[in-house]
């Protein structure tokens, strides 16, 4: 297994300069684009030309020069041969499963997801299409092994799972999915650049381009990376579902995105520094945190044996406060007491967000599916910035938890 380098690979990317020579490359706003020769447009619209084999546009639903350029940088990031961008994380993951499954078709995921995703294959792929789903603890292998049937079209994990953080074994979860003859699928929103996917036997990885990649929660995207030919037929002209569903990424918000990947590492590195010290620290006090990166945690050898050493073990963390009363009461505090963070949903944000995942995040999972997941009422997810100084924050951290009961007062 090779080491993905994602910072040399983005450096050796050639650099787009802009329309007039601008040290960034342009924005294209343009909406459709000219052909020189009348002749050409016959070959793009039948799939003969297009941006890898002659630079050829047809129209910004299709491709836009901006985005294709955004694609390039995260397929060098992910280490995969090419990418394009949606306008969200679900447009992304829902333009995969569209293009991998027809009516009737059966899908193997984790069964600890975003709900958003849980949502999208437990209820609105059944009720469109007909494609079922079997939700399996995806750390236990001989499980999703025994799920994989002969309609199976493809294995859908988070490399860390969201809200509990539990790690995908990739290498042993991909040689499954081939020996059966599918793909995996992985979502890296949690753990960009911590791990590289494709590197480790993933055929397809997606992103939410809102949480870390974006940095500043000021903006919604997605990325699909994969094949040149996967992403050709998320592209195709008649049933790709990128083009024909039309979740378009917009190029101004894409020109942002590349103007943030260069500083990528620096955050993740940050993110993943304060997110360490507080996980171990209140793991010192007794607290009942959730961290991949503690001894205690029962992935903490695999991610040890996987991630990229440079970047940490991610930025998210969790406490179990036993109620959701208990969770409710301390995230007040965090948030109206001590300005430790913001009660709020997504990640990524250079400062702390907090959620209670069950009555959020994890809300369109009913009461079984979130006890199968571990996802206990009192689960408070908490999306680690890197604002303020460490002693600073740990203050107000260790008093909340005090004011609240999870520890005891002094």
């Amino acid at each position: 297994m090779t080491r993905h380098e994602p910072v040399e690979a983005l450096a050796s990317l050639r650099h787009e300069f802009g329309e007039h020579g601008g040290v960034n490359m342009s924005i294209e706003a343009s909406s459709t684009f000219t052909v020189v020769d009348p002749a050409t447009m016959p070959d793009i619209f039948a799939g003969r030309k297009s941006p890898e084999s002659g630079g050829c546009y047809l129209y910004g639903r299709h491709f836009n020069p901006t985005v294709y350029q955004l694609g390039r940088q995260l397929a060098a990031l992910e280490g995969t041969e090419a990418a394009y961008c949606s306008a969200s994380g679900m447009g992304a993951i829902s333009a995969v499963i569209f293009a991998l499954c027809s009516a009737g078709d059966h899908v193997v995921a984790s069964h600890t997801i975003y709900g958003g995703t849980w949502a999208l294959l437990n209820d609105f792929m059944p009720a469109k299409t007909g494609v079922q789903t079997s939700f399996v603890d995806t750390t236990n292998l001989t499980a999703v092994k025994n799920a994989i049937t002969d309609r199976t079209r493809l294995l859908y994990v988070e490399s860390m799972s969201n809200p509990t953080l539990r790690v995908a074994d990739i290498p042993s979860l991909a040689g499954i999915a081939h020996e059966a003859g599918i793909p995996l699928v992985v979502d890296n929103t949690f753990s960009p650049l911590v791990l590289s996917p494709a590197r480790l036997g993933a055929d397809i990885v997606v992103h939410s381009l809102t949480k870390f990649i974006g940095g500043a929660s000021d903006l919604i995207g997605g990325a699909v990376c994969a094949s040149a030919e996967f992403i050709g037929n998320l592209m195709d002209l008649h049933v790709g579902p990128l083009m024909i569903l039309g979740p378009t990424l917009d190029p101004s918000v894409a020109a942002s995105v590349a103007l943030r990947l260069p500083h990528l590492p620096l955050r993740m590195a940050a993110h993943g520094e304060r997110a360490l010290a507080l996980a171990g620290r209140m793991a010192t006090l007794g607290v009942t945190v959730g961290y991949p990166g503690l001894s205690g945690h029962p992935d903490q050898a695999l991610l040890e044996r996987l991630r990229h050493p440079d970047f940490g073990y991610g930025g998210l963390l969790t406490i179990d406060a036993g109620t959701e009363e208990k969770a409710m009461a301390l995230m007040n505090t965090l948030q109206n007491d001590h300005q430790f963070g913001y009660v709020a949903v997504s990640l990524g944000y250079f400062d702390t967000l907090l959620s209670c995942s069950a009555s959020s995040t994890s809300s369109e999972m009913p009461e079984e599916a979130l006890q199968n997941a571990a996802i206990s009422p009192g689960l408070v997810r908490i999306a680690v910035g890197y604002s303020g100084s460490l002693e600073q924050r740990w203050t107000q951290l260790e008093t909340a938890l005090r004011a609240t009961g999870l520890v005891a007062k002094r």
